[in-house]
């Protein structure tokens, strides 16, 4: 009996990842957003290689890539968290459809367990760092510690605060702070929203998991105030996506490798 369209998307999906090396590229592309250059060095594979498996797993959907706002001849490399979700119960549903995953809002950490406490970094602390700092709060029911700074601090931005106020959370007199205020501090995780800070973010204390999410400044985008706060929108989106990720992270068993 000749396969389903269904099923041959599912084998293509399977032939695509079962690659140990494509497989290593998108287990490093959760932990972090990552620059080819870093990739070759953590899978230890020559760059012409990875890039040829990172070009297989872009034309799948699997990967993105965004041009560094700090250096533009670089990119950094992102893994869609929501397409290998929507291929894996795909491919469950292939075999068998009971199978089909089941995919439900992670649940409120409880606060039996100790405070994770994360740190949000970007440039200006005015947008980005402030709005993920304020939903990993309130999305964790406030069992996570979180906080924002940045490398040269501005005045919170308007459209920060109507985004994220559409959201039911108030940030309006969220004051901005150097990163230098936190230096001492102990974190489980800091995470750097920005790829310029990335270039200067301090090493800090106990030893802190380290990641890079590569979002672009919303404030930069955008020709007219509509388009302007589409942007807002968007990256209020995109980080909603990843600290709902992060909360499973932060209450998982540690998972063995490179934190940076």
């Amino acid at each position: 009996m000749p396969a389903s369209s269904q099923e041959r998307s599912a084998l293509e999906f399977l032939q695509l990842v079962a690659d140990p090396q494509r497989w290593a590229l998108l287990c490093e592309l959760a932990r972090s957003d990552r620059r080819v250059s870093e990739l070759t060095e953590l899978v230890d594979r020559p760059q012409n290689l990875v890039s040829y498996h990172l070009r297989a797993l872009r034309d799948a959907g699997l990967v993105s890539s965004r041009r560094s706002s700090f250096d533009a001849r670089d990119a950094y490399y992102r893994v869609d968290t929501g397409r290998c979700l929507q291929l894996l119960s795909a491919t469950g549903s292939a075999l068998q459809p009971g199978l089909q995953l089941a995919v439900d809002r992670v649940p409120a950490p409880s606060r039996r367990h100790q405070r994770p406490r994360v740190l949000f970094l970007c440039t200006g602390n005015s947008a980005r760092s402030q709005m993920a700092e304020a939903l990993l709060e309130e999305r964790s029911g406030h069992a996570v510690h979180a906080r924002s700074a940045g490398s040269n601090p501005k005045q919170l931005h308007p459209d920060a605060i109507r985004v994220m106020a559409e959201r039911g959370i108030d940030i309006s007199g969220c004051p901005t702070k150097h990163l230098q205020r936190f230096a001492r501090s102990r974190f489980d995780w800091i995470i750097t929203l920005c790829d310029r800070v990335r270039e200067v973010c301090p090493e800090f204390p106990h030893h802190p998991t380290v990641a890079h999410w590569s979002v672009a400044d919303p404030s930069l985008e955008g020709d007219t105030p509509e388009a302007n706060y589409a942007a807002f929108q968007r990256t209020a989106d995109e980080l909603e996506t990843r600290i709902e990720l992060l909360l499973g992270q932060l209450f998982s068993p540690p998972v063995k490798g490179n934190t940076r």
